[in-house]
């Protein structure tokens, strides 16, 4: 395998502060705007004031708000990446404060400045209960607040909303995390390695120097075994929560502490505005929650989703021109900063008109249009399958693997060997995450690629994409992978979905919430990979293709195929795989549909 040392952070602010500029709106709001365009009063200060918690822990905070003496109205930024003193992160304070707010940044439990020990996001609910309590009834403020921010800093909002703290007006989380072992530590079974070294060595360390930005040698990382003890080869020491990641690969009691159900849902009746990406590694939560929102027993009244164009880190800031390789164009640009202004000036401040905003909006790339909703799944949508088809030889981009509409007769089954110790690689250096994939890997014999001829008609899909996958393999366990993507004419292969490629576990195949079941070899089963939500049109020429592999590395631990436990396995062996699409296993990818007008 090729060198390949990347730093990545699926849940971080490394990738905001790289990509952090002011957006300008080029969809904006009338709200908005107003908000937006007010002229800013002085500001001052406050450093270090101390919230004590419940237990005695003190959290520190950072206190922008107006010069002049008053009760304002608190925003409340909680976070683990000690961003009291990061520029962006301060002018986005000196911003709302500029506009009439009092905002406090905080550094979680264990970080920065504050006492105790960093434990994810499993103390965040009480803290936040907490915290919220305690700021919104300082001198300085008028006894409401709101909280906002993107990935950690949006999943602590929900989780503090659950507590029902009596002075929290609304809730503004960006890019929340949710859906675990469907979003993180694993994706259907397969160990985020990437997301687990990099995150937890990066920014939850314990140390008052700050995060360890050393480079990560994936080469070595990837031949390390047994994968529990691959801390102390990475990070130099064992990381508690890195274990308890691996150990607790289930929906089990460990994750349900943090996982919504639906009375928890119940209990939340506050305004809130959700914003995610199509391209947004915390798609699958942001949109888990606004589903459970939805479905609660009385919807919402003041609800909002908004899906960009947007990978995690421009969900927060309104996008760019470009994703990955895919250029955009300038009206996929908000202004989100000016908009999240309005709704606080509505439903915080009490000032200004309630946002003329639809409950949902998002954007479709390809058409390049925004469209809005008063749902998400969208009216008019119809689930259609495209088939695998092909002569048995679908192997690397010149087999003959094809995509068709029309369900497969008597066809020969696809097959390829997959070796755990040359796993496909997934080089952010050279794609980035959203690159163009064009013989990156698809000349690899591991690899199955399946396209449709070039589209007479256009395809819309809106919703979530999901691969239906009849296949067996001569292992104990092993991983399937699929991923689809956009062919223009040009040949050029540009990836869609909430990550570059979707994954199953075989031995979690029958769900997050099961116990493992291995396989017997040669068997064969029915696989569905999640392939995340898109908003995408096909154009007439473009072509859709769709890839099926069985590792992404250093994305996902490669599978050794043994069938031994995942933490502590050394063994490793080779897997035949054999990818069935026929009259009685019609594999088939299957895609939202949307039938505009």
């Amino acid at each position: 395998m090729p060198k390949n040392r990347v730093k990545l952070g699926l849940m971080g602010a490394a990738a905001l502060v790289a990509t952090l500029a002011p957006a300008q709106a080029q969809r904006p709001e009338p709200a908005a705007v107003r908000s937006a365009d007010r002229t800013p009063v002085p500001i001052r200060r406050i450093e270090g004031v101390r919230t004590t918690m419940r237990d005695g822990v003190v959290l520190v905070s950072d206190i922008w708000l107006p010069a002049a003496e008053g009760r304002y109205p608190v925003l409340l930024m909680q976070s683990p990446y000690r961003m009291r003193t990061m520029r962006p992160f301060v002018e986005l304070a000196e911003f709302y404060a500029g506009h009439g707010y009092a905002v406090a940044i905080q550094d979680s439990r264990g970080t920065g400045g504050s006492q105790g020990e960093f434990d994810f996001l499993f103390q965040e609910a009480q803290d936040g209960f907490d915290s919220i309590e305690s700021l919104a009834t300082q001198d300085w403020a008028n006894g409401r607040l709101c909280m906002l921010g993107y990935s950690y800093l949006g999943t602590v909002q929900l989780l503090a909303a659950r507590e029902r703290p009596p002075r929290l007006a609304c809730i503004a989380p960006t890019a929340p995390a949710g859906r675990y072992h469907e979003e993180m530590p694993t994706v259907q079974g397969a160990f985020m390695l990437h997301w687990g070294l990099n995150w937890l060595r990066t920014w939850a360390d314990d140390t008052e120097s700050g995060p360890n930005q050393a480079e990560v040698d994936w080469d070595a990382a990837l031949a390390h075994r047994p994968l529990i003890t691959l801390d102390e080869a990475v990070i130099g020491r064992e990381n508690r929560l890195y274990r308890q990641f691996l150990e607790n690969d289930t929906l089990n009691a460990y994750w349900r502490r943090i996982s919504f159900t639906a009375e928890d849902f119940d209990r939340i009746d506050l305004p809130m505005m959700l914003t995610t990406g199509w391209f947004d590694g915390d798609q699958h939560g942001t949109l888990y929650y606004w589903r459970g929102f939805e479905a609660r027993r009385e919807r919402p009244r003041d609800a909002y989703l908004t899906i960009g164009p947007w990978n995690h880190a421009q969900t927060f800031m309104g996008g760019r021109d470009r994703m990955g390789a895919m250029p955009l164009p300038a009206n996929s640009i908000l202004d989100n900063r000016a908009m999240r202004l309005a709704f606080f000036d509505h439903y915080l401040k009490q000032t200004g008109p309630k946002p003329a905003w639809a409950r949902v909006t998002l954007f479709v790339t390809g058409a390049d249009i925004w469209r809005t909703f008063d749902a998400l799944p969208v009216p008019d949508e119809a689930r259609r399958r495209l088939y695998l088809s092909g002569g048995g030889d679908a192997n690397t981009l010149d087999g003959d693997g094809r995509l068709s509409w029309d369900r497969p007769g008597e066809e020969p089954a696809d097959e390829y060997v997959y070796d755990p110790r040359n796993p496909v690689e997934l080089n952010f250096m050279k794609t980035g995450l959203f690159g163009d994939l064009r013989n990156e890997p698809q000349a690899r014999e591991d690899v199955l690629v399946y396209s449709t001829g070039p589209l007479a008609e256009s395809v819309e899909v809106i919703g979530t994409v999901t691969m239906e996958l009849y296949a067996a393999s001569d292992a104990r366990d092993t991983d399937f992978t699929a991923a689809i993507s956009d062919v223009g004419p040009d040949g050029r292969a540009i990836i869609l979905g909430a990550r570059p490629v979707g994954i199953v576990r075989a031995r979690y195949r029958r769900g997050r919430e099961a116990e493992p079941v291995l396989l017997t070899p040669g068997e064969v089963e029915r696989y569905e990979i999640d392939l995340g939500a898109i908003g995408h049109r096909f154009l007439p020429g473009h072509r859709i293709r769709v890839e099926i592999s069985s590792s992404a590395a250093p994305f996902f631990n490669p599978n050794q195929n043994s069938g031994n436990p995942v933490a502590t396995d050394t063994e490793w062996r080779t897997a035949r795989q054999t990818v069935f699409h026929d009259t009685a296993r019609p594999s088939a990818l299957l895609l939202p549909v949307y039938e505009a007008e």
